[in-house]
């Protein structure tokens, strides 16, 4: 399950990719739609008016896992593009109109994409562009995603099917990797919400796709079925690029994991540009 923002006039919309359909969260919605200062509130109230109404649209809802504003994931009332739909419908709100284009710009998006994967690689880099990100990096978080991409098709294959086992095996080669745990790397660079990897430096990202694709290769050689031999085999792909990595550091006398983030270097730039104006 992908799970990502989407942005409708500056608001933050969670969803999530289920079944190869984008899912969106509904309490985000009427949190833009209603003039409520309690979206979930607003909801539930909306939802009891729609089942005495015998709609079958909050049937339909499925509750998935969400990150939350304290980060953590959490069961999320989400509802389609259909869905979302029928409840924007039963929303009085101006508002509507434009969201319903917005979000039938999204769903078209996304079946393009669907029959040609590639326009998602160029859309995203494209975003990346717009944040200012340089040609070089991106080039590496674009091969990075590939990269996963691989690895998790292959663990699916392999028997790791639930969301758990996938944070958890992750987290095995990044520990191996970097010497800490992808909640503790993002507690490293000031992070909460934010994708960890999107505040990578290019030799984070390197070693990041050095310890997945080894990962892949030894599941792959050595045959790797279930979560336990799966969870070996990230230690050992986790270890080819820790070792790797310190071996630069004793070259280099730097250390590779770093407390830099994008949004600091982003700031620091606008300061710069700033004080160039002056």
């Amino acid at each position: 399950m992908e799970t990502k923002l989407a942005i409708f006039k500056g608001k933050e919309i969670r969803r999530t990719l289920h079944n190869d359909e984008w899912w969106f969260s509904v309490v985000d919605v009427c949190a833009i739609l209603s003039d409520s200062r309690d979206a979930g509130a607003y909801w539930r109230k909306l939802k009891q008016r729609l089942k005495a109404e015998g709609s079958e649209v909050v049937t339909n809802c499925h509750g998935l896992k969400l990150v939350a504003s304290d980060g953590k994931r959490r069961q999320t009332d989400c509802a389609d593009t259909e869905g979302i739909f029928r409840i924007i419908q039963s929303i009085p709100s101006p508002k509507a109109e434009p969201f319903k284009r917005w979000l039938a710009k999204v769903g078209y998006e996304r079946v393009q994409e669907i029959e040609d994967p590639e326009l998602a690689f160029k859309r995203t880099k494209a975003l990346y562009r717009a944040k200012g990100y340089s040609e070089a990096w991106i080039e590496k978080r674009m091969r990075g995603i590939a990269v996963r991409a691989e690895l998790t098709d292959e663990w699916n294959s392999r028997g790791i099917k639930e969301q758990p086992e996938y944070a958890i095996l992750t987290a095995e080669i990044s520990k191996a990797a970097f010497g800490v745990t992808p909640s503790e790397y993002k507690e490293l660079k000031g992070l909460k919400r934010q994708n960890l990897r999107d505040h990578m430096t290019d030799l984070e990202l390197i070693f990041s796709m050095l310890g997945e694709a080894a990962t892949t290769e030894i599941a792959r050689k050595q045959d790797a079925q279930g979560f336990p031999e799966n969870k070996v085999a990230a230690h050992k792909g986790g270890t080819i690029a820790g070792d790797a990595r310190e071996k630069l550091e004793i070259e280099t006398e730097s250390k590779v994991v770093s407390s830099e983030n994008y949004l600091t270097e982003s700031e620091g730039r606008k300061r710069l540009n700033r004080n160039n104006e002056k």
